[in-house]
């Protein structure tokens, strides 16, 4: 991973905002040839590891319902480029065509076997393709699709100095985001006003504290998440059912 020099950066840009940000990125480029070195290894390594769960997921999606296996949408990554993102399919086939491109928790769209797959983050499987490709990186901001990119300030383009990530320090604090859009009138509207705002803060500050230590912090991290929220849910579930029991035994 190279940082370009500011001169050759795209000319969207250069504003005074990005150009802290990039002054702070200037002075640990080694640490970013490192970050893309420990991202090529890591992530082959992980194609090969994974590549059995590749071939099982694929089948159930499949069998599961109608459409491809993979969903590829274009997003945003380093420097403005636009690439196509792969994930395995979670909804219905054209989903993008039937309803917006932000998905609530309880989107008609999602399909049974997307659910589990978006629970534990399975979807994101494929996508150690873009990073080996160098499109994206294990840590860095969440690649928006052109739209939202659109809505940036000056200071939220300095996310654009590094590839876009599969997981952030945004990414653990909102991992309820699609929790948090289920009531929104317009999803779109509270996302680009409320949600990505702060979302951004976690990113840009990110930037400022990069190193490859915090990246593998962060990855591990990403992990405890996923597997807390799916003990918080248990426990949720366990308190529901002994007060529903509780109920019933003082109706009787």
């Amino acid at each position: 991973m190279v940082l370009r020099e500011w001169e050759d950066l795209p000319e969207f840009m250069k504003n005074e905002r990005v150009k802290e940000y990039y002054d702070i990125l200037s002075q640990k480029r080694v640490s970013l040839v490192l970050k893309r070195i420990f991202d090529f290894v890591l992530g082959f390594m992980l194609l090969i590891i994974l590549s059995p769960l590749f071939i099982i997921l694929s089948v159930i999606i499949k069998v599961d319902s109608k459409g491809p296996i993979m969903f590829r949408q274009t997003r945003v990554t380093q420097y403005g480029k636009r690439f196509r993102i792969f994930k395995f399919r979670t909804m219905i086939d054209n989903a993008d065509k039937i309803g917006g491109q932000i998905t609530a928790k309880d989107d008609a769209r999602i399909t049974r076997v997307g659910r589990v797959l978006r629970k534990y983050r399975l979807d994101e499987i494929p996508q150690l393709f873009n990073i080996i490709t160098g499109d994206m990186s294990f840590v860095g901001t969440r690649p928006e699709v052109p739209k939202y990119v659109e809505k940036y300030t000056d200071e939220m383009l300095a996310t654009l100095l590094l590839p876009a990530g599969v997981t952030s320090e945004a990414s653990i604090q909102y991992k309820d985001e699609e929790l948090l859009l289920t009531n929104a009138i317009s999803v779109d509207e509270v996302y680009v006003n409320k949600v990505l705002p702060e979302k951004m803060e976690y990113n840009l500050r990110s930037i400022e504290e990069f190193s490859l230590i915090n990246d593998i912090k962060t990855m591990l991290r990403t992990v405890v998440a996923v597997v807390k929220k799916e003990e918080d849910k248990d426990v949720r579930n366990s308190v529901k059912l002994k007060s529903r029991e509780k109920r019933q035994e003082h109706e009787w």
